[in-house]
């Protein structure tokens, strides 16, 4: 499970002061000391127990109009400060089910009951109520291909909640969680990392009954710029697909790469032939694609 940092301190920062030290220390989740240093920080934020009320009733205000970044996060998210180095802040707002946001928007639209994992890693602090729960598991991310219906080795740890001072650390790639509802309607606070590779790097979807990989769940704009380019039919896009198939690093855009050629066949023949070459390229993760299309078109056939 995360991570459960002891930051004890009462000492209490405002937002900028939070920021400005962030942006000093410049938070490493792999670094030991930066993320003591980091710890200490949101810890002295969340001591403020005026500064996001304050906000919010600026932004109403307002109307919202100094609003110019989105979260990318869903309804909940509400953005702290821009990036800044390799770190950004943010609140999450979790409500209960009798709140009316979660009766009229439904649990998926809060990430409720969607098991996941991140590939990235944050530092989160319960800011206000007692605080989302978890079902928290492990899993080692590198003995895995990534595919839809992989057997997913989960390791369950425990059921708890992000209670109001709690401080934890979840790791990119380790920490699993499926949440639920909490008691009453919470807040957290996060110190998001970010990493300029993440993105070729997948967050999944599980399905814990199954003990299986569901769905990949990171959003690659690349790979959808691909698939939009291939279907527009010119020469250089294909001839630019047929490379990224063949040599790209990412695994995942190269997937892309084959299935976007494949939707522009419409001979079943032509297209099990392309996949019976995407078996053969080098790549675990593409070998167990391919295969699973295969075996798709040879039932329709």
């Amino acid at each position: 499970m995360p991570r459960v940092i002891e930051a004890c301190s009462a000492e209490i920062m405002s937002l900028d002061q939070t920021i400005e030290r962030l942006v000093e220390i410049e938070f490493d989740p792999l670094c030991e000391e930066r993320t003591e240093e980091a710890a200490f920080c949101l810890r002295a934020l969340t001591n403020n127990r005026e500064f996001l009320g304050d906000m919010l009733i600026e932004q109403i205000k307002h109307r919202h109009r100094e609003v110019g970044q989105e979260s990318g996060y869903g309804p909940q998210a509400i953005v702290l400060s821009p990036m800044r180095g390799n770190m950004f802040l943010r609140a999450n707002i979790w409500p209960s089910e009798s709140d009316l946001c979660f009766r009229t928007s439904g649990a998926k639209n809060f990430v409720y009951g969607i098991p996941h994992d991140h590939n990235f890693s944050f530092l989160t602090s319960g800011y206000l109520g007692p605080g989302y729960r978890s079902d928290y598991y492990e899993y080692e991310y590198g003995e895995h291909v990534g595919y839809p219906g992989e057997t997913a080795n989960l390791r369950f740890v425990e059921r708890s909640a992000l209670s109001q001072g709690k401080l934890m650390l979840y790791r990119a790639h380790r920490d699993i969680h499926s949440q639920l509802t909490p008691e009453s309607l919470s807040v957290s606070l996060n110190v998001m990392h970010v990493d300029p590779a993440q993105h070729w790097y997948d967050q999944y979807g599980f399905d814990l009954e199954e003990e299986r990989i569901e769905r990949v769940l990171s959003p690659n704009s690349t790979e959808a710029f691909l698939r939009i380019a291939v279907a527009t039919g010119t020469d250089a896009a294909r001839d630019f697909a047929e490379w990224v198939g063949d040599s790209h690093p990412s695994d995942r855009l190269r997937q892309a790469s084959f299935e976007a050629r494949a939707l522009q066949m419409n001979d079943s023949t032509a297209r099990d032939e392309l996949w019976r070459k995407a078996e053969g390229v080098g790549s675990r993760l593409l070998a167990a694609i391919a295969k699973q299309r295969r075996s798709e078109l040879s039932i329709s056939a």
